[in-house]
């Protein structure tokens, strides 16, 4: 009878455990099913992957594969039409949005590091870059070597600014809540530079008034795998993203929409290395 009840306890520990997990796990697909909405957090200010263009349309590479790669994944299990909402986030933002509950989804331009597992999930990655230097023509700054003593401008809670602090320790860290903000300091000449992922800074000297005043300098000196974020332990969640991104990357369909806006009629020139394909190709897992 002892052997018995102890049995039983055990057994009770265990399912306590399991529990919270187990609720959580559906949290996101519950609440997706009952309110008809994804509410994903992404920019207004990272063209081409998430901005505000002149139509005042919210628009961009990672909006575009939420609307039709991962939307029609969430659809197709739930059994009825969703819309998506999109509010802002930015990098001090989008873990706390995505912590409270008040986005589900962060797609935008976010880094998948080993640091920020520990809080969130990422989906594959479905962009990789590396960061640089943006600077005006003639400037001194040529790539992370040259920047000891310099105004070094990176957005908060980047990972552009912790390798700054680590890299390049002489160099003046200037921290600023967005990119918009980054650059204007860079404008105005608060700052000798601008860091940020290489993509990125293309983007921005693409729709700056007069592109021709800024160049982008240095080698990558970092590796950025950008992935969506998802509230840890969500792990169905989880496997509907990845599975309509890889849908997407074996039918073809997320390469048409990387050509829509890095191709060469895109928003952004920015032909995909054979390496990338490969490595996205090889993201896919058999069915």
């Amino acid at each position: 009878m002892r052997r018995s009840m102890g049995i039983v306890m055990v057994l009770v520990l265990l399912m306590a455990s399991v529990t919270p997990a187990a609720a959580q796990q559906k949290m996101t697909l519950d609440k997706i099913s009952e309110t008809g909405t994804l509410t994903i957090g992404t920019r207004t200010g990272s063209p081409p992957f998430a901005y505000v263009n002149p139509k005042n349309e919210w628009v961009g590479f990672s909006i575009d594969l939420v609307e039709e790669l991962i939307k029609p994944a969430i659809e197709k299990k739930i059994g009825k039409p969703v819309k998506v909402e999109k509010k802002e986030s930015t990098p001090p933002t989008r873990i706390p949005l995505l912590s409270s509950g008040a986005v589900d989804l962060i797609a935008g331009t976010m880094t998948d590091t080993r640091t920020r597992r520990d809080s969130v999930d990422f989906s594959i990655t479905f962009f990789v870059t590396g960061a640089q230097f943006l600077v005006k023509k003639g400037s001194p700054v040529k790539g992370i070597k040259s920047i000891d003593g310099k105004r070094i401008a990176a957005q908060q809670g980047s990972t552009n600014a912790r390798i700054i602090r680590e890299k390049a320790p002489k160099a003046v860290l200037r921290e600023f809540p967005d990119q918009p903000a980054a650059f204007q300091a860079l404008v105005q000449g608060q700052v000798d530079a601008y860091t940020n992922d290489g993509i990125q800074l293309a983007g921005l000297k693409a729709k700056a008034p007069n592109p021709a005043q800024w160049e982008i300098v240095g080698d990558f000196f970092s590796y950025e795998p950008y992935g969506m974020a998802m509230r840890k332990g969500d792990a169905d969640f989880r496997n509907l993203v990845n599975g309509g991104l890889m849908d997407g990357i074996e039918s073809g369909k997320f390469f048409e929409i990387y050509e829509k806006w890095f191709g060469v009629k895109g928003e952004l020139p920015y032909p995909m290395a054979s390496q990338v394909r490969s490595f996205m190709l090889l993201q896919v897992v058999p069915k």
